[in-house]
């Protein structure tokens, strides 16, 4: 079954990180994805760009709004994910336990519904 690891970050205090220490930040999640790589777990990822690039639409009274930024104003901001391929979910944790962001941010875990998505 495959999972959706989205992972979350207070952006503002990552913007503040060093450049040479964001890089070491990077190999840990580039040796994370190896580890998936290893364990046949890895489906994909992506890194998110900040916040006040994405934009948040709905429909009201059949009139498209489009609104500056994420719809809801948290703590931590969603900034990337990794699709893993796990058996259950306790398998997906595991996995998911091994994830540098854990360290820095929160990590939720979510199954695709079956029926939908990507087999």
């Amino acid at each position: 079954m495959k999972y959706l690891m989205m992972l979350y970050a207070d952006e503002k205090v990552g913007a503040a990180i060093p450049p040479d220490q964001m890089a070491g930040f990077m190999a840990q999640m580039a040796a994370y994805q190896q580890t998936l790589e290893k364990a046949q777990a890895f489906v994909g990822t992506a890194a998110l760009q900040m916040t006040d690039t994405a934009r948040t639409i709905f429909k009201a009274d059949n009139q498209l709004v489009v609104h500056d930024g994420p719809y809801a104003e948290t703590r931590e901001q969603f900034g990337g994910y990794f699709i893993i391929e796990a058996p259950d979910m306790d398998a997906a944790i595991a996995l998911a336990a091994l994830c540098p962001a854990a360290t820095w941010g929160k990590i939720e875990i979510r199954p695709y519904h079956p029926g939908y998505g990507p087999a």
